[in-house]
C-alpha cells in the first residue's frame, strides 16, 4: 500500500516523523521503522526522521504489510452551511465547536466526516484522516474555509498558501485596549518548551510567523476590543498565541489567555464558551479556471451576541458619561 501527502502549511518546519506520525495517525515508532525499511521518500528521495518539511513537500510511505493502519474516516450526515461548490472544491462556514478531523479522542463527527457524506470524494493528498483537508481552523474557531475535492485542486491551492498569496481575514475581540490603532507581530512560533500540546514565542526553534492587526471597534467600558487580523503565515494558533503575547489575549481562550479570574461586565462576555476568533473572509485562485474568488462569512450567533451587547454597554456608558 502506497500513500502520498503533500505538507500543508501548518506541517511545515516539524521534523519528518513527526508530521508522517500526524499525516497517517500512527505513532512516530512506526514512521521510523518505515523510515529504517527505507520506505518513506520526500520528494522522491530517501527520507530522514531528523528533517524538517517544508510547505509543499511530497511524502510518500508504504507501510510494512504487517502493520495496520488506523481505520479511514467514514461519511456522516452532519450539517453544513455550504457557501459554494463545484466539481474541484467546496467552500463553507465551519461552526465552533467543530474538529476539522479525527484526531485522538475525536475519531468522528468532524467536518471530514461531513463532508465525505456530502461530497462522496475528496482529495487524497492531505493524509489518511484528513482528506480534502487544505488548512484548518480550530476546534473554537468559526467562519470560512475550503477544501479541494480533486488532488490537483488541492495541490493548486496548497500551492497558494504556500507563497502566502491567499486573502485571509480574521475578527477578532480581544481583552485590553491597543493604544496604538495598527501594529504588525512578527515573533517565530514554537512547541511550548514544558507543554507540547501548547505552541509558544519562547522557543528555540520556532518558525517565522506574522500577524497584522488593526483596530476595528473599541468598547468604553468593557475594556474589550474588536480587532481585524490578517495572518501571513498559517502557523498552529498563530493568532490566539500572537495576541497574548503583546497583552491583548483572545476573549474566550482558556489555553493562551490570562489565568487570573477576569468579571465582565456584559452576560454574553463572561458566558462565552469559545475562544471570540473568527474567519471572516477566505479570498484564493480558483485552482482550474484560475478566476479570483473571495467568501464571507458573517459573524457566529454566539459572537453576534457579543459585538451587541457590548455596543449596548458602550452606549450606556457614554449616556452616563453626558
Amino acid at each position: 500500500m502506497r500513500i502520498l501527502f503533500v505538507v500543508a502549511e501548518a506541517e511545515a518546519g516539524e521534523r519528518l516523523d513527526r508530521a508522517l506520525a500526524g499525516l497517517c495517525g500512527v505513532s512516530r515508532a512506526q514512521v521510523q521503522r518505515w523510515i529504517e525499511a527505507d520506505r518513506v521518500r520526500c520528494n522522491d528521495a530517501p527520507a530522514r526522521a531528523t528533517r524538517r518539511l517544508a510547505c509543499g513537500d511530497r511524502l510518500q510511505a508504504e507501510p510494512l504489510e504487517s502493520e495496520t493502519l488506523p481505520s479511514v474516516p467514514q461519511p456522516e450526515p452532519l450539517p453544513l452551511r455550504v457557501l459554494h461548490e463545484d466539481a474541484a472544491l467546496i467552500v463553507l462556514d465551519k461552526p465552533a465547536g467543530l474538529v476539522v478531523h479525527p484526531a485522538p479522542g475525536h475519531p468522528r463527527g468532524t467536518l471530514v466526516n461531513a463532508l465525505l457524506h456530502h461530497c462522496g470524494a475528496l482529495s487524497g493528498v492531505g493524509g489518511l484522516l484528513r482528506p480534502g483537508i487544505v488548512h484548518r481552523l480550530d476546534r473554537g474557531t468559526s467562519g470560512v474555509m475550503v477544501a479541494a475535492k480533486t488532488d490537483a485542486a488541492h495541490l493548486a491551492l496548497a500551492a497558494q498558501f504556500r507563497d502566502h498569496s491567499i486573502e485571509r481575514v480574521y475578527r477578532a475581540f480581544v481583552r485590553g485596549v491597543p493604544g496604538d490603532d495598527a501594529g504588525c507581530i512578527a515573533r517565530p512560533l514554537g512547541r511550548h518548551p514544558r507543554d507540547r500540546k501548547r505552541m509558544s514565542v519562547a522557543t528555540r526553534r520556532g518558525r517565522a510567523a506574522l500577524t497584522r492587526w488593526r483596530v476595528s471597534r473599541r468598547f468604553p467600558g468593557s475594556e474589550i476590543s474588536e480587532l481585524e487580523l490578517r495572518p501571513e503565515t498559517g502557523r498552529t494558533h498563530q493568532l490566539r498565541v500572537h495576541l497574548a503575547s503583546i497583552g491583548l489575549p483572545i476573549l474566550g481562550d482558556t489555553v493562551y489567555g490570562r489565568r487570573k479570574r477576569v468579571r465582565f461586565r456584559t452576560r454574553a462576555a463572561s458566558q462565552l464558551a469559545r475562544p471570540a476568533l473568527h474567519a471572516a473572509v477566505l479570498g484564493f485562485l480558483h485552482p482550474q479556471s484560475g478566476k479570483p474568488m473571495r467568501f464571507d462569512a458573517p459573524l457566529a450567533p454566539e459572537l453576534q451576541e457579543l459585538e451587541a451587547a457590548l455596543m449596548t454597554l458602550e452606549q450606556q456608558t457614554q449616556r452616563a458619561r453626558k
